[in-house]
């Protein structure tokens, strides 16, 4: 196939940023632009700050998440601080005001290390130019680099969707007159390593759709990935987008589908890679590299090479973070109701009708029975609910870290957008 007939049929033209910086044509004032993926697939939500303070919220929130998209929040947050919050003080306060802002983004992610990457390179900026720059140029330089950050993380993941899809092997599609496939690589993944988790395109979906492109797709499989359930919410959502022919699966399942050879090969992204090669990814991952090895499988991580952490020697230096532990205790939804007749409408009224306690700007918290969790908002002519239902008994204990380890030898390859590369790493390369 031609060069111009592949990037013809690239699919991933169809996925969206995932967080951008764009100008207010009213105020004239900047924002930072982002997706709310917690509230994906069923209601597509666009977040806009105005302040370094809804960023912040957003990573801890994890309405954005994702190794290259947390590297573009963090270097967005600080530019979004410096362009609208800082119009008082010199440049000494100013580089004071932003290690501390940058100090408060890194601690709400620890085990995230693009995260505490993104605010170093604006830091780093920031104190470098100091000296040559007048505050205004200073300010407008932050802003330069957080944008160009974002476009250099696009550039990467295309870059890693040839090189991945270079490094498997295996044999072309066929499709017979009669609508029956054979060949194809088959891919299993976990979690979302999509447009989502990187600014745009992602990294393991950048392999997928390159593979799909050629030609050399058979199928995704993806893994639910809980408890967030990244792929069967955003993972699946994005593969339809692009039209990858995939299959949705629990994630216990995978070891039954790679038993019966219908897995070529297991791509997963990653949140930190140490310098020995461990991979701090997605709970969940240790166990699929575990079952890839068994089956023997390619076990392939696609990351940017901005997830190389060599201040980190290995996983056992790594501090893995916990999440609320209500991910496990219950399950999470958002949707929006549409009343279907004027009677059914007023009544919603009622409900979301300001009064002195639990309603501010038309939501109302309704208390339930059994600890579940619901809030409705007015919206226009609709209702948006977000709710959270219990499905453990309370009380009970719950362990859900938010990252696991995999140790380097389990991994066949890294593939990063600077070629595939072999543990471990240095600063040579």
């Amino acid at each position: 196939m031609a060069a111009n007939e592949t990037a013809a049929k690239q699919p991933r033209e169809n996925l969206p940023r995932s967080i951008w910086w764009e100008v207010d044509p009213q105020t004239k004032k900047g924002g930072v632009y982002l997706v709310d993926q917690t509230r994906l697939p069923l209601q597509g939500d666009i977040l806009c700050c105005s302040a370094f303070e809804g960023v912040a919220m957003s990573i801890a929130s994890m309405a954005i998440q994702g190794a290259g998209a947390l590297a573009g929040a963090a270097a967005f947050a600080l530019a979004l601080f410096s362009e609208n919050e800082f119009t008082e003080g010199d440049k000494d306060a100013y580089l004071a005001a932003l290690d501390s802002h940058a100090a408060q983004l890194v601690s709400l992610r620890p085990g995230a290390s693009t995260l505490a990457w993104g605010a170093a390179r604006i830091l780093g900026y920031a104190h470098s130019h100091a000296a040559v720059m007048d505050l205004p140029q200073l300010k407008a330089g932050v802003l330069e680099l957080a944008c160009k950050l974002a476009d250099d993380d696009e550039q990467a993941c295309l870059a890693m969707g040839r090189i991945g899809a270079a490094a498997i092997k295996g044999e072309p599609l066929h499709v017979s007159e009669q609508g029956e496939t054979e060949g194809g690589t088959r891919i299993l993944t976990l979690g979302n390593a999509g447009s989502l988790s990187s600014v745009r395109y992602g990294t393991v979906c950048s392999v997928v759709c390159e593979l799909l492109a050629q030609e050399r797709l058979a199928q995704a499989w993806v893994c639910e990935t809980r408890p967030k359930n990244q792929g069967a919410r955003l993972a699946c959502w994005e593969y339809l987008v692009c039209g990858v022919p995939h299959a949705l699966i629990s994630d216990a399942a995978a070891a039954s589908v790679m038993a019966k050879g219908w897995v070529d090969a297991v791509l997963v992204g990653a949140d930190r890679i140490c310098a020995n090669g461990d991979v701090i990814a997605q709970t969940g991952t240790y166990a699929l590299a575990q079952l890839a090895h068994a089956h023997d499988i390619p076990f392939i991580v696609v990351a940017n090479s901005n997830t190389i952490d060599l201040s980190s020697p290995s996983g056992n230096d790594v501090r893995i973070e916990q999440r609320d532990p209500r991910e496990l205790e219950g399950a999470a939804f958002s949707g929006v109701i549409l009343p279907t007749d004027a009677k059914c409408s007023r009544g919603f009224d009622l409900l979301t009708e300001p009064v002195e306690k639990h309603v501010v700007d038309g939501e109302r918290t309704l208390e339930l029975k059994g600890g579940h969790q619901m809030a409705i908002t007015r919206k226009g002519g609709a209702y948006a609910f977000d709710a959270w239902l219990r499905q453990a008994p309370a009380g009970v204990l719950a362990y859900n870290p938010a990252f696991d380890v995999t140790p380097a030898a389990l991994v066949t390859s890294y593939i990063t957008q600077d070629g595939p590369r072999q543990a471990p790493f240095s600063q040579e390369g």
